[in-house]
């Protein structure tokens, strides 16, 4: 079907779990996906679904089949892991189309090469890219960017993640290996200013998260891209991470099953609450956030950010986190009618 360019928004890795989702809710948000992946026939499958919606097969290694993909939209969202292999060959084809890219990506290494790959062709292009842009990266930068408030800088941030399970895609797999390949069995820290690499065990303790979830064992060190996009722009040496100890069991286990859908939106059963706590000297703010599906909620997440870059909301263009280009406080309070409760805490 023709779409407008200002409406138009190619899906890369449509049919993926997460892509799914992203089409959802690029629908309901009023604009209109552009279907691409390297699967012709899982595209025209999803095309069955979504019928009227234009369908233009690609490959990361094809770069004149990227270019097709992007010709008129005016953003792509990248939904299509391992995001080492896909995200910059798609920024390529954005930079060439001149048009914003976003993508959800949960690989640590591969968020960090965007940032010191692209900053200055996309500045120089006047774009915007935003890796990232999902439950893992997005969501504890802009709670981190909310508590943090006016202060200019903090001593440290906390983030502390409380997942009821974890059931792992494909694609959350496929990067992971990914991700453990780079390290050669080493873990991936963010500690005085940069990440680094270590051989030891990953520590252990509890965290008190709010209720209902309350006292709870985590593994810490538990580096996500948070550290990156956090990183990236909040002055922050020491960036604490820790996920509950079940969910890091589930999603490591080798016979770990697929997310399973419970409801008409094809959320699972698995629920999530995410707190953030900053320290900057003496007084400590913190930010909470709950909802279900770490997955779907990924969708409202970075198409919120698409819609506010198209409607001229960014704050600058080049590589960029969420809380760098967009009101913190205000992007997690508009996300309240996509199942994702949002609160900030008074300073302690």
């Amino acid at each position: 079907m023709g779409t407008s360019r200002a409406a138009a928004v190619t899906v890369f890795g449509a049919y993926g779990h997460t892509g799914r989702f992203v089409v959802s809710e690029l629908l309901e948000r009023g604009l209109v996906p552009i279907l691409s992946g390297r699967d012709p026939g899982k595209l025209r499958a999803l095309a069955d679904d979504f019928p009227g919606l234009d369908v233009r097969p690609a490959a990361a290694g094809d770069p004149a089949s990227l270019d097709r993909a992007l010709a008129g939209a005016a953003a792509v969202i990248n939904c299509a892991g391992p995001f080492a292999v896909t995200a910059a060959p798609v920024i390529e084809a954005a930079l060439r189309e001149r048009i914003a890219y976003l993508d959800v990506a949960g690989e640590v290494e591969a968020v960090a090469d965007t940032f010191t790959h692209f900053a200055d062709r996309a500045r120089d292009a006047g774009i915007v890219v935003v890796p990232a842009m999902a439950f893992y990266g997005g969501l504890g930068d802009l709670l981190a960017t909310a508590a943090l408030g006016t202060a200019p800088e903090a001593d440290e941030v906390h983030l502390a993640f409380a997942l009821s399970s974890w059931r792992p895609t494909a694609g959350t797999r496929g990067s992971g290996q990914v991700s453990r390949s780079r390290r050669e069995g080493r873990r991936l820290v963010y500690a005085k200013g940069r990440l680094e690499l270590r051989t030891d065990e990953a520590p252990t303790g509890r965290w008190a998260f709010p209720a209902p979830v309350g006292d709870r064992p985590v593994i810490g060190e538990f580096t996500t891209t948070d550290s990156v996009t956090i990183a990236h722009h909040l002055s922050a040496p020491d960036i604490h991470t820790f996920m509950t100890l079940e969910a890091v069991k589930d999603v490591l286990a080798a016979d770990a099953e697929p997310p399973e859908p419970v409801d008409e939106r094809g959320r699972s059963a698995q629920t999530f609450l995410v707190e953030v706590v900053v320290r900057a000297g003496g007084t400590r703010r913190r930010a909470v956030a709950r909802g279900q599906d770490i997955y779907a909620v990924s969708a409202p997440l970075v198409v919120e950010a698409v819609s506010r870059i198209l409607a001229g909301q960014a704050g600058k263009t080049g590589v960029v986190a969420p809380g760098e280009i967009f009101d913190a406080h205000a992007f997690l309070r508009s996300l309240a009618p996509h199942h994702l409760s949002y609160e900030r805490g008074a300073a302690y």
